[in-house]
């Protein structure tokens, strides 16, 4: 998970957005699904799982269901634009001389994805130590896509494998 976490933040200290977007985007999918009896991903446990750990920093402008529908629109169709919710748009501006995060202008809430990627692995990282000790954790982590540096025995030997 920590690889995952370090990739995102370099993704996004590059200036790949739409790359970095993606994966902070799906990381409470990811974390509702390891906390969860049946390690399955729903838009409940999304929801639930972004209110608990990012609530606050988002309380009044982001909810759990308001991402979980802009992830929905943005993963599954390719639009920036959630059906439903509480915004007509949510736009992710690149950090410029002035940051705007958090600002609701018209109908659409403004956020600085370069901050919101960080915001998203900070609370990963603040959840794991907690999540690691609930009894379904270990058993979902166990599943959860890993970085072989030496390959796969005996799919793959002697190159790195994501697997």
């Amino acid at each position: 998970m920590q690889e995952l976490l370090n990739q995102l933040r370099a993704i996004a200290n590059a200036e790949l957005y739409y790359a970095a977007l993606f994966p902070a985007l799906a990381l409470p999918d990811i974390c509702g699904a390891l906390e969860a009896p049946d390690g399955i991903a729903t838009g409940t446990r999304y929801a639930d799982w972004f209110d608990r750990n990012l609530g606050p920093l988002y309380r009044g402008f982001l909810s759990g269901r308001d991402c979980y529908l802009f992830r929905c629109s943005l993963l599954h169709q390719g639009r920036a634009r959630p059906q439903g919710g509480n915004y007509s748009r949510i736009l992710f501006l690149e950090p410029g001389p002035m940051i705007v995060h958090r600002v609701v202008i018209n109908d659409a809430l403004n956020i600085d994805v370069k901050s919101f990627c960080n915001d998203i692995a900070s609370a990963v990282e603040a959840w794991l130590p907690q999540a690691s000790t609930q009894p379904h954790f270990a058993a979902n982590m166990a599943n959860f896509v890993t970085r072989y540096p030496n390959g796969l025995p005996p799919y793959i030997i002697g190159v790195p494998v994501v697997a």
